[in-house]
């Protein structure tokens, strides 16, 4: 071993490195000072998860003393489940009913209806067209009411009969049998008559052009509420509803008028007095007849009366679906050219 090799040893409680040696200004060589390895530089303290002195007092003021958003006076409020959890299950839902309306296709059509449109003078009548026409024809095919006289035989046996007849649309009395006794001494037959009279026509035709009537109101509504641009823009539905409603309202006058007249011939027809004229017995000294029920036909004249309202309705909206028609426009546009060449010769 070399003598600049005993000279580098470095101590037994140093790590050593291999030895080194450092240059003088002269050139020559000597051992360099051994290095010593630094050791690692010490862990971090660990965080301390409780404080180790009190903090200051601080000074209480209001906002301090209010309590805290999702606390209450006697605590926390209880957690509720956040908006976004449930954000998924909330459109899952929202498509559901989307996918169940897209299916259903009443939903659609009554999603489309326009109901603003029956605040217009032609919808609101439509609706009172609807409606009155039900009544009308409602009121007179439930009809119904009933007669009757009481006929007392004077030979034995003497027994007092009560006849009781009933009646209703469509009005053929003829077809209404009642039974009339004979009155003969020792007998207790019977013998079946009609009344007299058939006035099915006038009632017959009022019910049906009610009926009608109802049809063509809900379709026209229906058009009018959910394809109300077809309407604006196809000039032969305004001209054919118009053709129509001029149509109904003649019908309306004359139903009105007949079934008016019809019902005045129902009223003296099945009269009491009518009944025991109808009857031979009471024309003979065997019977004494006296007048029974008579019969209510307060329904029959509410009937009269909405076949008049639907007539007043149909004729006052003939005027505003002539509005709709081509030919009104035609005529508010002769009208302004005329007033603007009367303005213009008046400058002149």
């Amino acid at each position: 071993m070399c003598a600049s090799e005993l000279l580098c040893l470095p101590p037994r409680d140093a790590l050593t490195f291999p030895c080194e040696f450092d240059r003088s200004s002269d050139g020559a060589f000597f051992p360099a000072a051994p290095r010593r390895k630094e050791p690692p530089p010490p862990p971090p303290p660990p965080t301390l998860l409780a404080r180790t002195s009190p903090l200051p007092p601080r000074r209480r003021t209001r906002e301090s003393c209010a309590p805290r958003p999702g606390h209450t006076a006697s605590g926390p409020r209880p957690s509720t489940p956040r908006a976004s959890m449930s954000e998924p299950g909330a459109r899952t839902t929202a498509a559901a009913a989307a996918d169940k309306e897209a299916r259903n296709p009443v939903a659609q059509l009554l999603s489309g209806l326009r109901w603003g449109r029956l605040e217009e003078p032609l919808g609101f009548i439509k609706v009172l067209e609807w409606l009155f026409a039900i009544f009308a024809f409602g009121a007179c095919g439930s009809f119904s009411a009933e007669t009757g006289a009481t006929v007392k035989c004077n030979a034995d046996p003497k027994e007092t009969t009560a006849i009781t007849v009933q009646f209703g649309y469509p009005f053929r009395l003829y077809k209404v049998p009642f039974e009339m006794p004979d009155c003969i001494e020792g007998s207790t037959a019977k013998r079946v008559l009609h009344l007299m009279g058939d006035f099915s026509a006038p009632a017959e035709f009022f019910v049906t052009l009610g009926v009608f009537s109802f049809l063509y109101t809900m379709a026209a509504l229906a058009v009018y509420l959910r394809f109300h641009s077809l309407y604006k823009e196809n000039k032969k539905l305004p001209f054919a509803d118009f053709c129509v409603t001029v149509s109904f309202t003649f019908f309306w006058l004359v139903a009105f008028s007949a079934w008016g007249k019809g019902l005045s011939d129902v009223k003296g027809a099945t009269r009491p007095s009518s009944l025991i004229a109808a009857m031979s017995v009471c024309q003979l000294k065997t019977a004494v007849c006296n007048a029974g029920a008579t019969p209510s036909m307060g329904l029959a004249n509410i009937s009269v009366l909405f076949g008049f309202v639907n007539f007043i309705l149909w004729a006052g909206n003939c005027w505003f679906v002539f509005k709709e028609t081509p030919w009104h426009a035609q005529t508010t546009n002769k009208e302004s050219s005329a007033e603007q060449g009367a303005v213009a010769v008046d400058k002149q």
